[in-house]
């Protein structure tokens, strides 16, 4: 492994002013370009000891999405998939990096599959660990308008949801640590020095937009999603915990949607599926890359 310490560039989509940092090697400028894809409420600084694993073999790109981390918070509008796809788009094509190996968690690894099934010319492989799978397809069957009211009426909520405040750094460490219990305490404190910023006041508060806590009511439907899904030409490797979430892509033989696959299930380890378990998941990314 290669000491290394990450760039942070900005890029602009939608109008929005994105971060994201570039983990290259100076003698590496023209190695292949890994992108990494966080999750919901994470922050591309959660991909710091795996992007360190690979730095010596390839240029490491990671986003902060949209509402997340570094990058700007959206304003007159909602989060949706389509709207993280657009982001990574402009930040592949801008900067000319595709084909790219793409990985993607939880979220993100939705993010990732799909835009592999809408632009397999950009993506050489992909990775998905405990990418969010057909979920809406396991949920009750729901009204189309009652979909729409249930999302205006959390949203309406939000607007009345003030960041929730930590008094210090160390309140905001043992809260990480609450959330996930299987993190070292190094792990958690890089997450949190990482995922805050320090109010006028001294106290901390996450980075992501409150907003981001409600999806759209609309969305891809699980005819569409299966559909994109059977597009993607990359061989994908998707990873599954052993005590992870459910409806994940690759449960419910879910797997089988993408034609060049490769299921693995890694014993105790959670959903932070590469915090839980960083040696499982590097090996097996090796062997696969």
């Amino acid at each position: 492994m290669v000491s290394a310490s990450p760039a942070s560039h900005i890029y602009f989509s939608q109008r929005l002013c994105l971060h994201y940092i570039d983990w290259s090697l100076p003698d590496l400028q023209d190695a292949p370009i890994m992108v990494l894809v966080h999750g919901i409420h994470d922050h591309c600084r959660t991909w710091d000891h795996l992007a360190e694993h690979f730095v010596d073999r390839y240029r490491v790109i990671a986003p902060d999405l949209r509402g997340h981390g570094d990058s700007e918070w959206v304003k007159g509008s909602s989060y949706h998939y389509l709207d993280y796809i657009y982001d990574l788009h402009q930040l592949i094509v801008q900067a000319e990096m595709g084909p790219v190996v793409l990985v993607g968690h939880s979220m993100g690894g939705a993010i990732a599959a799909l835009f592999a099934g809408i632009y397999p010319e950009l993506v050489a492989k992909l990775v998905v660990i405990e990418g969010i799978g057909l979920w809406r397809a396991m949920q009750p069957p729901e009204p189309a308008a009652s979909r729409v009211r249930d999302w205006i009426d959390g949203t309406r909520a939000l607007s009345a949801r003030l960041p929730r405040r930590y008094r210090d750094i160390d309140e905001a460490f043992h809260r990480m640590q609450q959330a996930n219990p299987q993190l070292s305490d190094d792990q958690a404190l890089h997450l949190t020095v990482h995922g805050s910023n320090q109010n006028e006041d001294g106290s901390y508060s996450w980075k992501y937009d409150n907003y981001t806590h409600n999806f759209t009511p609309a969305g891809f439907e699980t005819e569409e999603t299966i559909e994109i899904w059977r597009n993607v030409t990359a061989s994908t490797l998707i990873m599954l915990a052993e005590s992870g979430l459910e409806h994940r892509i690759g449960h419910d033989s879910t797997e089988f949607y993408f034609h060049d696959h490769n299921l693995r299930v890694l014993k105790g380890a959670g959903h932070w599926t590469y915090h839980d378990q960083p040696r499982q998941v590097y090996t097996l990314m090796d062997d696969f890359l």
